[in-house]
């Protein structure tokens, strides 16, 4: 692939719609979570750099979207991820396995993502009537004439 190619290729993805799994997981706002709160965890280790740790963060909060139901239930598949995306990650599968539950029980807590925009939707227009409805009525100038 030439190096113009591969530009056209990301320059396509860039307009591609918000990824969403199911409805129940956007990835852009999961990997801003633990960009930020990776380090807080009881399993981080310092010679260990978050990218060490995202690829294990996807496959949890991806599983968890795919899979859904217990996380027991589905760590086979999800070791199996792991091993198949870990990339450079130097974390060996037990640390891994730590991040990936981690992520999978913080996409399991967070209200499927359809839900939160539509009480985001309604509480706007909910405020926008209280805001109208606490305004005094006032006539327009040309009205008062």
């Amino acid at each position: 692939m030439t190096r113009s190619m591969i530009h056209d290729e990301w320059a396509e993805q860039a307009d591609e719609p918000e990824v969403r799994i199911d409805g129940r997981v956007d990835p852009q706002r999961e990997d801003a979570y633990w960009q930020r709160a990776y380090w807080a965890e009881p399993y981080y280790r310092a010679d260990f750099a978050y990218d060490d740790y995202a690829p294990a963060y996807c496959v949890g909060y991806i599983g968890c979207a795919q899979y859904g139901g217990c996380f027991e239930d589905a760590e086979k598949s999800l070791c199996a991820n792991w091993l198949r995306i870990k990339g450079d990650s130097r974390l060996t599968l037990d640390e891994a396995l730590q991040a990936i539950r981690a992520a999978w029980e913080h996409a399991a807590r967070r209200p499927v993502v359809e839900e939160v925009e539509e009480v985001e939707d309604e509480l706007l227009v909910e405020d926008a009537l209280v805001a109208a409805s606490a305004a005094p009525a006032r006539q327009p100038a040309y009205a008062a004439a």
